[in-house]
């Protein structure tokens, strides 16, 4: 099925636009910018230019993808946005592409991104990720895959969250937060594992259990982190998802909150 541009739409020559694909009304489609198969721009939203987005992408009313990184540092570089397939952003949400740290600002696939969020340059999020209203993301933070941010949080450049973790409304996020964890507060720290998020992905019940047990030794015993990591390599189940804990951890540039 051919594309549907809404006759107030602008879509620049050198745009790629896949099958089944809409453009509302007032949308831009800028320079060198893919949609992907099936994926829809809603009325006023724009693709300034270097964007691509996978197949049935989804982006709200308002939403400003590929402006130029607010970094001093940058010069122009030819750098840009990826959206994965079946990634959903709401309204009034902005993403900027990257500086020539990394080349490229990308979103996942099957992600969620409610409105007014904003990801900043050089930002890269895993698959499955979702983070509620107002939550804003300074340059190159990472993301993994299924992690979960809730409204008007904030994270400083360069914080990773890792992969399940769950971090609460209103949060600083000044350091690193673990896989599999559970983190609120200003500055954030930590709550136990995120136990909910863990049985709703499938987590096997030994997984959690040893998972817990390397959590305590970690950040609720009289160990340091490097004694905690000692005792838990070496007492824990070496579980892949224990060692993906305990290798977060200990290769932490920013230090984790406790």
């Amino acid at each position: 099925m051919s594309a549907r541009i809404h006759p107030t739409a602008l879509v620049d020559a050198t745009a790629q636009l896949g099958a089944d694909v809409e453009i509302g009304p007032w949308s831009i489609v800028g320079p060198r910018c893919v949609v992907g198969d099936g994926s829809v721009l809603s009325p006023r939203s724009t693709l300034e230019r270097d964007v691509i987005l996978g197949q049935r992408v989804r982006i709200g009313v308002g939403s400003v993808l590929g402006g130029d990184p607010q970094d001093l540092k940058f010069r122009g570089e030819e750098t840009r946005v990826e959206i994965g397939d079946d990634t959903t952003l709401r309204e009034y949400v902005t993403i900027n592409r990257a500086t020539a740290h990394s080349w490229v600002t990308k979103v996942g696939k099957g992600c969620f991104l409610m409105s007014y969020v904003h990801i900043a340059h050089d930002c890269a999020l895993g698959d499955g990720v979702l983070i509620s209203n107002g939550t804003q993301l300074a340059g190159h933070v990472v993301v993994d895959d299924r992690a979960t941010i809730s409204g008007l949080c904030a994270a400083h450049q360069f914080v990773r969250i890792g992969s399940h973790a769950f971090v609460g409304g209103c949060s600083r996020v000044a350091q690193d937060v673990p896989p599999y964890v559970k983190a609120v507060g200003n500055p954030v720290k930590l709550f136990g594992l995120n136990s909910v998020g863990l049985q709703r992905n499938g987590f096997a019940e030994p997984v959690v259990k040893e998972l817990k047990r390397a959590y305590r030794l970690l950040f609720r015993s009289e160990h340091n982190v490097s004694q905690g990591l000692a005792r838990a390599r070496a007492e824990c189940e070496p579980l892949p998802e224990v060692s993906r804990f305990l290798d977060f951890v200990e290769q932490s540039e920013r230090g984790v909150g406790f």
